[in-house]
């Protein structure tokens, strides 16, 4: 049964019952549904942005966990960076050098990977910059460490054949001078016999008798000389491999011939004074990759550190050439 309600009067000065009518009650259950939509909105954004719900939570510590794996990703990878940088300094001034092949050029170590759109999918994130970094960067780790791989490859090839590479090298002088006297021109631009001219002589002249003997300065194989050689008359060619040639000038007689193998020290002709020489000597040449080098650079196997600096001395002295 429904409770009566009563109010004072102060004009009648008695109690009188409380009547209500639709109006007034649709007004008063209006107004505490609105009162408590608001409420509850006020509530849902204080919760939202204030107040995290148990799986926000355990998405924020999965966040905080990613960022802190991210962090210790780059430092791994600034770690594996410098590794990789002190292994590339070594292939390039020790392993190569050891080797004489050709550096790797920094272009191709650190060349471009992918394409523009490679990391789109990173992008539209609050970490975006810090995971396309990270990708970046592992990326190029990876096009590093394939490159470096296939150097090592290519330079555990070069160390099976160390030992038959030790003996193509062109690495003893093509004649028996002991006292360093028989070296009369070195390497380098000389007053020419015949022309008087100054032109590039591109080899070492070694005076000595007509039939003195001559001996290959490396193991390989001789082999037919090419066209436009004529002024070295009676002349051997060596191709010793591994990019190494040499070339026996103005020979009175040769002991070997095309396509014949040779080993370093065998006899392969006698000083001669054919072609177009002023007198009885050896013109001698190491070819390098198709270029003419020094050949003093080469008589390491049977000369002291005392005998080359002098040897070099003689070599660079402005004399006339030979040829």
């Amino acid at each position: 049964m429904a409770k009566i309600k009563y109010f004072y009067n102060p004009h009648s000065l008695d109690f009188e019952k409380v009547t209500t009518n639709v109006r007034s009650l649709v007004l008063r259950v209006f107004g505490f549904l609105s009162a408590s939509i608001v409420a509850g909105a006020i509530f849902l954004i204080v919760a939202y942005n204030f107040i995290d719900s148990p799986k926000e939570k355990i998405l924020k510590r999965e966040i905080e966990n990613y960022k802190l794996q991210t962090q210790l990703l780059n430092q791994k990878a600034e770690k594996m960076t410098g590794v990789l940088k002190e292994l590339q300094d070594r292939d390039a001034s020790i392993y190569r050098s050891v080797f004489e092949a050709e550096p790797i050029s920094s272009s191709v170590r650190e060349g471009g990977f992918g394409g523009v759109d490679k990391y789109r999918e990173l992008e539209g994130y609050d970490n975006s910059n810090a995971l396309i970094g990270l990708n970046k960067k592992m990326d190029q780790l990876n096009k590093q460490l394939y490159v470096q791989s296939k150097s090592f490859d290519e330079l555990s090839k070069l160390a099976s054949k160390k030992t038959e590479f030790l003996a193509a090298i062109p690495a003893i002088q093509p004649m028996s001078n002991k006292d360093l006297r028989k070296m009369a021109s070195g390497f380098g631009y000389r007053l020419h016999p015949i022309y008087k001219t100054y032109k590039m002589h591109t080899g070492i002249d070694f005076t000595a008798p007509t039939g003195t003997p001559i001996y290959a300065t490396g193991n390989g194989r001789v082999v037919t000389p090419d066209d436009g050689m004529s002024g070295y008359g009676n002349f051997v060619v060596i191709d010793h491999g591994f990019g190494y040639k040499t070339l026996y000038g103005h020979m009175y007689r040769t002991k070997v011939r095309p396509g014949q193998h040779v080993n370093r020290g065998q006899l392969i002709g006698y000083v001669g004074n054919t072609g177009l020489s002023s007198g009885p000597h050896l013109h001698y040449e190491v070819m390098k990759n198709g270029r003419k080098i020094n050949p003093i650079n080469y008589f390491f196997n049977d000369l002291s550190e005392a005998e080359y600096t002098s040897l070099r001395e003689l070599g660079d002295r402005p004399t006339q050439s030979f040829d």
